[in-house]
């Protein structure tokens, strides 16, 4: 990763968009009709809000490891975010993709060790970047729930 704050910017949102890209094209192209088949806890949200939702904490969570970057150039914690990123694309596939509600629980989990690593260790280097990834960690947790009741109803 080049120490260019534009060019540093741009690869590290090129990088994270990959991510959402590939859970987008897994969600269009195997979510129906297998989704509207299984049963949904009452607090699902229409499908319309994933798509802004991802895009902002897509947005938030590529600034705030962009800032960590800039200001520490730290490579482990940058291949930690790249990690979380392939187990945060996966979750699409698990879900999406295979149907198998189970398994992209524990992804999920994953995934939220990934966010809590990152945040502990943003703290310590830029704070901002620690809030940003706040809304990311809260839906995160929001969606573990939803995928938790998903699994227990089907």
């Amino acid at each position: 990763m080049t120490k260019n704050k534009s060019l540093s910017l741009a690869l590290i949102l090129l990088i994270t968009f990959t991510a959402s890209g590939i859970g987008g094209f897994t969600t269009t192209y195997f979510k129906e009709p297998w989704y509207s088949q299984i049963i949904l806890p009452s607090f699902n949200p229409p499908s319309w809000v994933f798509a802004p939702v991802w895009t902002f904490l897509y947005i938030l969570m590529s600034l705030a490891i962009w800032k960590v970057w800039i200001n520490s150039f730290d490579t482990r914690l940058l291949k930690i975010y790249i990690i979380h990123l392939v187990f945060n694309a996966m979750w699409s596939v698990i879900f999406f993709g295979f149907h198998q509600i189970g398994i992209a629980l524990i992804n999920l989990s994953v995934i939220l060790i990934f966010i809590f690593i990152m945040m502990k260790k943003y703290f310590f280097i830029d704070k901002i970047s620690f809030y940003l990834m706040i809304p990311y960690f809260f839906w995160s947790i929001y969606a573990f729930v939803l995928n938790f009741s998903i699994y227990k109803l089907n």
